[in-house]
């Protein structure tokens, strides 16, 4: 009796255990970093604009880490600005630059695996008249040299080359990327916001013009960014405004967001010293999940000195991955997808795609990304959980294929519509008939107002944020749960007929049970 009770036990301690393996999206941020930022706030309030002994007090702390984020990647301290975020320090070099050579130059060379703020900048870019270019990348997100020394000319102003993706961890060789340029004249920028503590930064041995950079991807907080220009480089303020940095970034410096990073910087060497064990937890990983499902393909290089330590991109064929997703966060493991429910669409990922994958392997794609505090205990734990998924020891949420929702479904008594939308895509978009919105980030405090006796469709926009919600809703005693597989971004374009003529008929807005 005593050793049946121990496993029911141990069986809860493990769904209640808690892994988070998605540090490529954030970090918690470190005690050391939280000491810092605390006394920041507590003490050092003032204006560092101020030439009084307060604000003269906050703007030694402001240069102090100006010059630990220098240090950290190699840098004088004269060419480190703070920003708000990366993404804010790659608008602001793109359009900068772009203004500085353009119309007398007119073209950008990029990767297609860029992060989000560079490809939709540089779609900007070319609405306005500039040329962008693409160069490709084999089958691991490599950029193929050749081919760029192809497309760099003498017309051709900046190249971009993301330094480490962030969804396969692949590295590149900036030095050899700058090479090519600099036989044109042509200026490089790299996003670095993954490279930061994993790997060794150099930005003067590189030779690169500049250099993005996050604080939260580093174990310190949101809000904070950084922005390396070489001594040099051209470069007009993004904002406009006070004298600050220099006059090159306009607006009262966030004292202790800045103090954090400096901080998270602080660290790196320490983070550094532990990448080979982190590189190790991973080769584990690898090894588990292929013994689990021997036709799973990982995307990420093998090689060491081509992947970050920490990152793993891998294919489940014939497994969605918004459900393995939900899955593992119904039992307290974090990762992430290809392509992301919150960004309201369906396509798959565009690096995926960039190194051949096809739409369906993309979907079956999760990324897993280790931390310096990640366990041993973790990662057997995770693959438990897939084992017990793949298995069948772990009951599945149904899944609705998009163009099975039909007419019968959804005007049948026996069903019951639960949108669990963000509030934006409400506004772009008519939702399913007969459908009962509730706010997606408190779901429980509808939990009452939901049928136990009815078949609750659960839809998003893309997919991957209901899932989880349709595994939550199982976890709390709710047998009838279908998700619909691509959520309503897919149904519209299956099911256009249906959309055109029924959408956003006889909705509901619940009303939460308890406001908090």
């Amino acid at each position: 009796m005593e050793l049946k009770y121990f496993e029911f036990a141990k069986h809860l301690i493990r769904f209640n255990r808690q892994v988070y393996l998605d540090h490529n999206a954030t970090t918690p941020v470190s005690e050391h970093v939280l000491k810092k930022m605390k006394q920041a706030l507590k003490y050092h309030y003032g204006n560092p604009s101020s030439f009084y002994g307060i604000g003269r007090k906050s703007a030694g702390l402001l240069e102090d880490a100006r010059q630990d984020v220098a240090n950290a990647i190699h840098a004088d301290v004269s060419e480190v600005i703070f920003t708000a975020c990366a993404t804010e320090s790659n608008n602001a070099v793109l359009k900068s630059v772009a203004a500085h050579f353009y119309p007398q130059k007119k073209k950008i060379i990029s990767t297609p695996i860029e992060h989000p703020s560079v490809t939709n900048t540089l779609a900007h870019l070319e609405a306005q008249g500039v040329v962008v270019e693409f160069c490709p990348v084999d089958d691991k997100g490599r950029v193929l040299l050749a081919e760029l020394e192809k497309l760099v000319d003498e017309d051709t102003f900046l190249v971009c080359c993301i330094l480490a993706n962030n969804e396969t961890g692949v590295i590149q060789d900036i030095k050899a990327v700058t090479k090519v340029a600099r036989k044109h004249g042509a200026l490089v920028l790299t996003d670095c916001v993954q490279a930061l503590g994993k790997i060794p930064i150099d930005v003067h041995a590189w030779d690169v013009d500049y250099a993005s950079f996050s604080a939260h991807k580093l174990y310190g907080p949101k809000g904070i960014g950084a922005l390396y220009v070489k001594q040099g480089s051209p470069f007009t303020p993004f904002l406009h405004g006070g004298h600050q940095e220099s006059g090159l970034r306009a607006g009262t410096e966030s004292i202790h967001n800045i103090v954090g990073f400096g901080a998270a910087c602080q660290q790196v060497d320490k983070i550094l010293a532990h990448a080979g064990q982190v590189r190790a937890l991973k080769g584990q990983l690898i090894q588990r999940l292929k013994e689990i499902k021997p036709d799973c393909v990982v995307n990420s290089p093998e090689a060491d000195s081509e992947c970050l330590p920490n990152t793993l991109s891998i294919s489940f064929p014939g497994v969605e991955n918004a459900g393995l997703m939900g899955m593992l966060d119904y039992r307290g493991i974090s990762v992430s997808a290809g392509s992301a429910c919150s960004t309201g669409d369906d396509a798959p990922s565009h690096v995926l795609k960039a190194i051949g994958l096809s739409d369906q392997a993309a979907r079956e794609t999760i990324r897993i990304s280790l931390g310096h505090d990640t366990t041993a205990r973790d990662i057997q734990y995770m693959t438990q959980v897939v084992r017990d998924y793949f298995t069948g020891r772990i009951s599945f949420v149904n899944m609705l294929a998009p163009a099975q929702l039909n007419e019968t479904i959804l005007f049948s008594k026996d069903t019951y519509i639960l949108d669990v939308r963000p509030s934006d895509d409400r506004k772009r978009f008519k939702g399913l008939p007969n459908a009962h919105e509730v706010n997606p980030l408190y779901v429980e405090r509808y939990l009452n107002q939901l049928p136990r006796d009815k078949q609750i469709v659960v839809y998003c926009p893309g997919g991957g944020l209901s899932v989880m919600i349709s595994y939550y809703l199982k976890s709390k005693g709710f047998k009838r749960i279908t998700n619909l597989r691509g959520g309503l971004d897919a149904w519209r374009e299956r099911r256009s007929d249906l959309y055109e003529k029924y959408a956003g008929q006889n909705v509901q807005v619940l009303e939460p049970d308890h406001e908090r």
